[in-house]
């Protein structure tokens, strides 16, 4: 199958081309940069230049694909509605291009808002939608496409795809931890974050494209959630620093704009996704991947 891919040079991107061309499938990357570009070559995948704002070159990208992984967004938190217009534009973009074909389209997603009080779970609807909602409503457009004839499938990544060199929340996370001398955590540390190592999503990806049924939610966990006090004394253990709550009202002064994350309660279950896809996580859990110095 030839798979064109967003976000391919990223840090979930990266992983899942490895795993789909290990599968025997071809690759197309997005890639922005000469660099991106390069790091896709050796990696044995084909390069579309372009970028989130150049929905010439998504559309030229998917046209001739067999399917569509789209995982790239813009991350600008200093400028939220950008991300949000771009990641919406991009999967209109995509989905008008598959339309009728009954071609994959699989766009990443996260876990955040499923529920209130317990974990989500992959039989919950998305509550964002419209382009003013968090990644501009991108999950419910994606979905509004299987009546368009597309196979979409919806990938729920957990708040931290974690492993050596990710410069994602957790690493923010250590981060600031080293900048401020002290690991912290949101008030009691009872919120919980859900967690996957990147290979295990990267090969939970690789099975949804190729069995996931049509308006399939697939939750790209392995540990349903893990308090944050456990990641805070984790990171200190790691960082040797010392670990303390952070009250609510400090939260945001602590880690700016990731504390309104780390206060969430971002837990959530994959059983479905597991009974569906065969898939079993055997990738360090979280807590290991602190231990062994991936944040240090």
């Amino acid at each position: 199958m030839h798979v064109f891919v967003t976000g391919a040079s990223g840090w979930i991107g990266s992983a899942v081309v490895d795993d789909l061309l290990a599968a025997g499938h071809e690759v197309t990357g997005l890639a922005r940069s000469d660099a991106a570009a390069e790091r896709l070559e050796a990696r044995g995948a084909r390069v579309r230049r372009g970028d989130l704002d150049d929905t010439g070159s998504l559309r030229a990208g998917a046209d001739p694909a067999d399917a569509v992984i789209h995982l790239a967004n813009k991350h600008d938190w200093s400028d939220p509605a950008a991300s949000n217009r771009a990641e919406r534009d991009a999967v209109q973009v995509l989905g008008d291009t598959l339309a009728g074909s009954g071609r994959p389209l699989l766009v990443a997603s996260g876990v955040a808002g499923l529920a209130t009080g317990r974990p989500g779970t992959e039989a919950d609807p998305s509550p964002f939608h419209g382009p003013d909602a968090p990644r501009g409503g991108s999950e419910s457009l994606a979905l509004e496409f299987v009546e368009r004839g597309v196979r979409t499938v919806m990938l729920r990544f957990a708040p931290t795809v974690h492993g050596v060199d990710d410069h994602g929340f957790l690493a923010v996370l250590a981060d600031t931890a080293r900048r401020s001398g002290v690991s912290g955590y949101p008030a009691d540390g009872t919120n919980r974050w859900a967690a996957v190592h990147r290979s295990d999503a990267a090969r939970m990806v690789t099975l949804g494209l190729q069995a996931a049924p049509a308006g399939t939610r697939l939750h790209a966990v392995a540990e349903d959630g893990v308090p944050t006090r456990e990641i805070a004394e984790a990171l200190g253990r790691s960082l040797d620093l010392p670990v303390r709550p952070v009250p609510a009202q400090d939260v945001a002064a602590q880690w700016g704009w990731i504390g309104g994350f780390f206060g969430m309660d971002l837990a959530a279950t994959s059983a479905t996704t597991r009974e569906l896809l065969g898939w079993t996580p055997s990738g360090p859990t979280l807590v290991e991947d602190i231990a062994a110095g991936a944040y240090r």
